[in-house]
């Protein structure tokens, strides 16, 4: 494969693709990459792959990769972004993430426009309260922009809170009701910050976010471990099991959508199957009229 650089000094390599690669490097073992030596698997120190392995499994030289995992040369091509991605085994949100790393957006100086959720979104959200179905709408940063009264319920009531407050992060990883509502928290966590690392390859200027992604790494060790693994994620269909001090344990499923034309949000809608402990769970909910508790407390006003 011919190794080439694109010629984009405006938009160098940056540090976080070699961390990218260097941490998906880490994951990969050789029996994982095909690679079943037995005399080169007994005597490596290392569970991941070598450098030199991975670049003859990409076929570039083991020069041009090291380069390229120490941030010293310019971006590589895409035929080379993709063939290491295939090496690598990565899924398709982690492959688009390295190609969003090697390409970074021109820096804009000004300061990006305020998310509002559109109307309509706001329409199918109560809609979806209706059909006893918790909805809800996160933006960048994983702030929470918007969600029906149903999803207030179930998680928390991010209207209630101060506006700097509404975020999945913050309340994943430093409120103490999310430890005990989902049942598998840690997944969730991990889960959450591998989110939160695909946005800031989207965003890496993003004073608000590094402002939130420091405040995590300060407040939370959970979350500096889970950071420093560096994994993306990319949300759009699965199962969420949750432990509600109200109505006790449930499974929900979970479909993420893009509403109107703002790449940047995701409408996440829940569900529940017909008929099932959950979804009675669910419906009683709908039902629980009550002040105090800050699960049960939810309204429907807009901002």
């Amino acid at each position: 494969m011919r190794e080439s650089w694109v010629m984009d000094r405006e938009h160098p390599t940056s540090a976080p693709m070699a961390e990218f690669l260097r941490s998906a490097r880490s994951r990969l073992t050789p029996q994982e990459a095909g690679l079943d030596d037995p005399g080169l698997l007994r005597r490596r120190r290392v569970s991941g792959l070598r450098r030199e392995e991975l670049a003859r499994l990409a076929g570039v030289s083991v020069d041009y990769y090291t380069r390229l995992e120490q941030g010293r040369s310019r971006s590589a091509s895409t035929e080379v972004l993709d063939a290491l991605a295939t090496a690598l085994h990565l899924d398709d949100a982690e492959r688009n993430h390295l190609h969003t790393l090697a390409r970074p957006r021109p820096t804009r100086r000004r300061r990006p426009r305020p998310q509002r959720v559109h109307p309509a979104t706001w329409d199918l959200l109560d809609a979806l309260e209706e059909t006893c179905r918790p909805g809800f709408v996160l933006g960048r940063r994983l702030d929470v922009l918007a969600h029906n009264r149903l999803a207030g319920r179930l998680i928390t009531d991010f209207r209630a809170l101060p506006a700097a407050e509404r975020n999945q992060a913050r309340f994943v990883f430093l409120d103490p009701h999310a430890r005990e509502l989902y049942r598998d928290w840690a997944r969730v966590a991990a889960d959450t910050a591998a989110m939160l690392r695909l946005d800031a390859g989207r965003h890496p200027n993003d004073p608000a976010l590094n402002t939130l992604v420091g405040e995590l790494s300060i407040r939370s060790e959970e979350f500096r471990r889970f950071w420093s693994d560096n994994k993306v994620h990319r949300r759009s269909t699965g199962t969420k099991d949750y432990h509600h001090p109200l109505v006790g344990d449930l499974t929900v499923t979970y479909q993420a959508l893009t509403p109107g034309d703002d790449p940047d949000q995701i409408l996440f809608v829940y569900g529940t199957e017909p008929g099932s402990p959950s979804q009675t769970s669910l419906r009683l909910l709908t039902r629980w009229d009550t002040t105090g508790d800050v699960t049960a407390q939810a309204h429907g006003t807009r901002d």
